[in-house]
């Protein structure tokens, strides 16, 4: 079996753009509102979930054939808390204050639909490797959304990026004022629309027929 042949390949990429799992499936909404008013929990939960659905899929795919049918989602969950603990338990050794400003949102991890979405869709019915390339593109997928919409709120809410200000003093001075609506929830959904509406506009095949 080739490692990266166009199977693989498809699958790796089909949800960082064509399926993305946000911009196309609309999951993971909850996730956009909550870390992205500033770009670095945006990034560390893109990378929290990115692994945890990358390991998640590849240990369900690994147990799939021994698994019994009527506690299939009660074993997903194990999984998912167990990975989800130890992302957390890191980030509170190695990231304090960035894990208390993520707060419960690292927990809420084994609640984001598009996780047990891959591990109940794919994982359960594809080889580990598979299952683990899956795990990485939708990661990615969700990751690059949150990334981006954390990129513009930070900025132009605060004039910072990753907590460094690029806005010079010179604008503050010339009567630019940061936009304080851009940190607030609602601007995260405004901004997903936006993204949602270029993606499709770019991508006509995927609009809706009516």
């Amino acid at each position: 079996m080739a490692l990266f042949g166009k199977h693989q390949r498809e699958i790796f990429s089909d949800p960082i753009s064509k399926n993305n799992p946000v911009v196309i499936q609309v999951l993971g909404i909850c996730s956009a509102l909550a870390v992205t008013s500033k770009l670095e929990p945006a990034i560390v939960m893109a990378l929290s979930v990115t692994i945890v659905i990358a390991f998640g899929n590849v240990i369900i795919s690994l147990l799939r054939k021994t698994i019994p049918n009527s506690i299939r989602m009660i074993v997903q969950l194990v999984v998912v808390a167990s990975l989800v603990t130890i992302i957390s338990e890191l980030l509170k050794a190695y990231a304090f204050d960035l894990s208390k400003e993520l707060s419960v949102f690292v927990g809420l991890i084994i609640t984001n639909c598009i996780l047990m979405g891959r591990l109940e869709a794919f994982a359960l019915g594809n080889n580990p490797w598979d299952s683990f390339l899956d795990g990485i593109g939708n990661g990615l997928g969700y990751g690059l959304i949150l990334v981006i919409v954390g990129f513009f709120r930070e900025l132009l809410g605060s004039g910072t990026l990753l907590g460094y200000q690029v806005i010079p003093d010179s604008f503050y001075e010339a009567g630019y004022v940061n936009n304080g609506l851009m940190i607030l929830p609602p601007m995260a959904l405004i901004l997903v629309a936006c993204i949602i509406w270029v993606h499709r506009s770019i991508k006509p095949e995927l609009q809706e027929e009516n």
